[in-house]
């Protein structure tokens, strides 16, 4: 694939593009901003028969929701009484002009240490529906995560019948053991870390698991009424399938933006993804389970959370609430129907600008690989070290952050020569792929885009070591459009053909389906220093990231902001 050199942009397309994404910034800013304190803190919980201690945020699992509405401001100072470096991430929030708040550890932060502070700014622009927050240090965000929900401006109301309640429902991963010592030793060693114990709804493993059955979560409803539920998958390493036994789903946001209703009786979220779901109580009076289990990866947890959805009134309670008949561990069939009908609303009020040139085309293949241990002696295959990677690059944490890197123009903290494709075409998804393929190369390399320029990222599965799954590819920063999406080797000629530029989703993170290829556009007009990662941690850990650092246009109002007073040293 060749890159298209990009033309010369005026000054009014920059200004117009920077009105369009700010001015809901600008025309909401209270005069005063609310500022609330978190303590990041160990707190002993109690799960699976045992008790441990467990990175918190005020003392909660899951953490505290933030309600907010469209296109405000609020300040989060977070004090760090943990034993653990932490940062947070706004995940979905565009941080508009304003990466220093975005969190992820050593790219656009140092992180905060134990008896540390840091006071974060999330700016709200165009973003509404369920979004969320998590810690973006190591693999803290195991227990260190919540909801963020965007509701409407005032006097504005969603693109549907306005629910009767609305319940987030937060999936977990939970850990018997030490989940920092665990991606600790894994990384040491060179092989898998341990899979989760369980998964969890809200907090609670539920009936099927061991001493659970106490703490199950339950989601009373009254006959007739209709619930919103804002359904996050905060699961470390594993896509998850989600029913609710006897119940209709109505699946009308994803991401922070609405869709076109989708009538289904089970959904598909990747980790990173949030969808706003619609269900009617319109079942006979009783208890239903609500579950959710994993969509098969290389690796994974195969157990099954359960909540239960209960019906208020007088009625004799079944002995075992009814239970959803839930896609097979396998069905990629069912992963990709449910895909495949996601369309973004595109009215009037909820517009789409999906780009229908591109100046900038990536082909970014994305990989399990190996790297050399001494003397053959790790958990890897062949007693290799496992390693992960984007374009053959496995990216590797730098020692100061990339963003005052950046800023400050400090030379030799990374390279600014990530590749636009692969450095070799084959057969990515063939079976039995040679073992000269194995090894990634290691640095800290990243993508320079220019201010204002439309982008065309196609992410390409590959099956080296027979590890091909399904990969959830999150970009911070910007929420970007799903116009394609295949198996097998993406093919410019006839795939593009096949792309929807009229009503794409728009959204934060997607599913590259396995052994297959996904295609995304946006517009960089976000000034800054942005991450961009595979959400399954193990494979973050591995190398499979890389960052973006869109250059500042030629006005102060398109270009980043200043660092703020304070900054965490390294």
């Amino acid at each position: 694939m060749e890159l298209i050199k990009r033309k010369k942009k005026s000054l009014l397309p920059e200004l117009l593009g920077f009105l369009l994404l700010n001015v809901l910034t600008l025309c909401m800013a209270a005069p005063h901003i609310t500022t609330i304190d978190w303590i990041v803190k160990e707190t002993s919980y109690t799960r699976l028969c045992s008790t441990k201690k467990i990175l918190t945020v005020n003392g909660l699992f899951p953490g505290p929701p933030i309600y907010m509405r469209k296109g405000d401001r609020l300040n989060i100072n977070v004090q760090n009484q943990g034993n653990y470096n932490v940062t947070i991430h706004w995940h979905g929030v565009k941080q508009l002009r304003n990466p220093w708040s975005d969190g992820p550890n050593y790219v656009t932060q140092c992180p905060i240490k134990p008896g540390a502070s840091f006071t974060y700014e999330i700016v709200l622009s165009t973003e509404e529906g369920t979004l969320w927050w998590h810690a973006h240090s190591d693999w803290s965000r195991a227990t260190v995560h919540g909801p963020l929900i965007v509701l409407p401006q005032l006097e504005k109301s969603y693109p549907f019948s306005k629910p009767y309640k609305e319940v987030p429902i937060v999936l977990a991963s939970w850990f018997k053991g030490d989940v920092m010592k665990i991606i600790e030793t894994a990384l040491q060693n060179g092989g898998e870390p341990n899979k989760s114990d369980a998964f969890t709804i809200n907090g609670q493993p539920g009936d099927l698991y061991d001493c659970s059955k106490q703490g199950t979560f339950k989601m009373v409803v009254d006959h007739g009424n209709t619930y919103l539920l804002r359904i996050i998958n905060s699961i470390m390493n594993e896509e998850m399938f989600f029913m609710v036994a006897n119940h209709s789903l109505t699946v009308v946001g994803t991401d922070g933006a609405y869709i076109k209703p989708i009538k289904t009786s089970y959904i598909m979220i990747t980790p990173g993804q949030t969808m706003d779901v619609l269900i009617t109580a319109d079942q006979s009076p009783s208890h239903y389970y609500m579950a959710s289990r994993a969509y098969a990866g290389v690796v994974y947890d195969n157990t099954t959370t359960t909540a239960i959805v209960q019906y208020s009134g007088i009625y004799t309670p079944p002995s075992t609430p009814l239970f959803p008949n839930l896609p097979n561990y396998t069905n990629t069939n069912a992963v990709t129907t449910f895909t495949r009908r996601l369309k973004a609303l595109a009215t009037k009020d909820y517009p789409v600008n999906v780009p229908q040139r591109v100046d900038t085309q990536m082909y970014i293949t994305i990989s399990v690989n190996t790297r050399p241990c001494v003397k053959d002696s790790c958990d890897g295959p062949n007693g290799s070290m496992l390693a992960a990677s984007l374009n053959n690059m496995s990216f590797v944490e730098p020692k100061i952050d990339v963003l005052q890197a950046y800023y400050n123009k400090i030379k030799q903290v990374y390279e600014p020569n990530f590749p636009n494709k692969p450095p070799y075409f084959f057969n990515f998804t063939a079976e039995n792929l040679p073992n000269t393929l194995l090894t990634s190369e290691q640095g800290t390399k990243l993508k320079i885009l220019e201010y204002n320029s439309s982008v065309e990222i196609v992410f390409q599965g590959t099956n080296v070591q027979n590890a091909a799954e399904n990969h959830p590819m999150h970009l911070h920063g910007y929420s970007f459009y799903l116009v394609g999406y295949g198996f097998g080797n993406y093919n410019e000629k006839t795939d593009l053909k096949t792309f929807n530029l009229v009503d794409p989703p728009e959204v934060n993170t997607i599913g590259v389906p396995t052994n297959g290829w996904a295609a995304i556009r946006f517009r960089s007009d976000n000034p800054g220093v942005w991450f961009m990662h595979c959400h399954l941690d193990r494979h973050s850990s591995w190398g499979m990231d890389t960052v973006l650092i869109v250059k500042n246009g030629r006005t102060r109002l398109s270009s980043m902001l200043p660092p703020p007073r304070q900054l965490n040293p390294c």
